[in-house]
């Protein structure tokens, strides 16, 4: 993944995160007032009731202000009369009550003889409620002379509980983020750490270079000196060294192939080509070592426009990796046809062989990096795994199409669907033009 991709992701997912957040705190934040206002027109319901309740006793109640909110928990009902303390508890649990206030509240009663409140109890209706009764008496309120004040320790509780489901939401909300957020750190964790294996590999196969040229110009050497070509076992020995070297060479060209592809500065050079004439020149040498292998290779091209717009250097390279794929991947003597169609305004190349074949099941996955068909405990086929990568790379590069048809034990089908050159392209581009690589 591109690092333009990666800070993509972090900024978008930052602002999502942050617009979740913000849009979740507005809605608890309005929850809340809607569940405190709420809570303020039952009290207030409640305790006018209670009012009502003393003036059916015979007191003679103000024309207003006879609830009044002092604090966000504390209330005080003007009676303007003598209140009865028995009959204020009963009138004040029986109200609460009826309008679903459940809480613990304690009350007092202002004596104007002594400007004192006198503390009444604290009251819950819940066997669980063990909220500790305060030594303090209730707040005076100086504007009524008999009047009796409520407070509600626990009116925080009563609202919360009130929102559980705003709640539950919220903290279901709060772990999907920080799951998010962890997702985050380890898809950048995971960046840096295959940036440092992507610098390891390719200084790594840099340095084997230089190594790997002077095994083989020593091979060289070796093979052509008359005393090492008069002894056999000697000879032998040299031509073991040379086409290991070379193997070893094919492998680190494979890995620094790779790295060029995942590069931002990547860049294709496609050219006018006659995909028949290319062909015919990679050909041969593939079918020498196909019939020193005791099998076949055969060629039919019937493509009526052949010219295509390729990366020859590229293109060689994909040719060549199928013909090995066929090649390698096959249980007795191989067996390859090349087959070129036009379809459309298409031209189809195709390779075809008659090997072990894959299964349905790892077909979708053979086109990722460094992935290999299982073969449990046999490893009679090496490689990295790069081939069909590094062809799929290069086929999405040049916006060609890719098909594979396999079938275990009969075979495997490589499909690269080439769009045909036009006059038109080929005027507009009469020089080899750069494009990037996008994988």
């Amino acid at each position: 993944m591109k690092n333009s991709t990666i800070i993509r992701v972090v900024l978008v997912g930052a602002l999502a995160i942050i617009s979740i957040i913000g849009i979740q705190t507005y809605w608890v934040m309005k929850t809340w007032n809607v569940k405190a206002q709420e809570f303020h027109e039952r009290v207030v319901v409640a305790l006018l009731n209670v009012a009502r309740e003393f003036e059916k006793m015979g007191n003679q109640l103000p024309a207003y202000d006879l609830v009044t909110q002092v604090s966000t928990n504390y209330y005080v009902v003007n009676i303007n009369d003598i209140i009865d303390a028995n009959n204020l508890q009963f009138f004040l649990r029986q109200e609460l009550e009826e309008m679903g206030l459940t809480e613990g509240f304690e009350y007092g009663i202002y004596d104007c003889t002594t400007n004192k409140m006198v503390y009444g109890a604290y009251l819950s209706n819940s066997v669980a409620d063990t909220t500790p009764v305060l030594d303090t008496d209730l707040p005076i309120y100086d504007k009524f002379t008999y009047y009796f004040g409520v407070r509600f320790p626990n009116r925080t509780n009563q609202i919360l509980n009130s929102m559980g489901l705003t709640i539950t939401f919220s903290a279901l909300l709060l772990l999907t983020v920080t799951f998010f957020l962890y997702s985050i750190f380890v898809i950048l964790r995971q960046k840096q750490l295959s940036e440092m294996q992507k610098d390891f590999i390719n200084n790594m196969t840099h340095e084997f270079k230089t190594p790997i040229s002077t095994i083989k110009i020593s091979a060289d050497v070796f093979l052509n000196n008359p005393t090492i070509q008069a002894d056999e076992r000697l000879n032998q020995y040299a031509k073991i060294i040379q086409d290991q070297n070379q193997r070893l060479n094919n492998q680190v060209e494979k890995v620094l192939q790779l790295a060029k592809i995942e590069g931002d500065n990547f860049r294709l050079s496609p050219e006018e080509t006659d995909l028949h004439d290319f062909l015919n020149q990679i050909v041969p040498s593939a079918r020498i070592k196909v019939e020193e292998m005791g099998g076949s290779l055969s060629c039919s091209l019937e493509a009526t426009h052949p010219t295509i717009m390729a990366d020859k250097l590229h293109l060689s390279n994909i040719i060549h990796n199928l013909l090995d794929n066929a090649i390698k991947y096959c249980k007795t003597a191989p067996s390859i046809q090349i087959l070129t169609q036009t379809k459309g305004k298409n031209t189809v190349l195709t390779v075809s062989d008659k090997g072990i074949g894959i299964a349905p099941e790892h077909q979708h996955k053979v086109f990722e990096k460094f992935y290999r068909v299982p073969t449990g405990n046999v490893h009679n086929v090496k490689g990295f795994g790069l081939g069909l990568f590094y062809i799929k790379s290069i086929c999405h590069a040049h916006g060609w199409k890719i098909d594979l048809e396999s079938k275990p034990e009969e075979g495997t089908s490589i499909s690269i669907s080439i769009p045909e050159a036009t006059n038109s392209s080929l005027s507009e581009n009469p020089e080899p033009e750069e494009k990037h690589l996008q994988t």
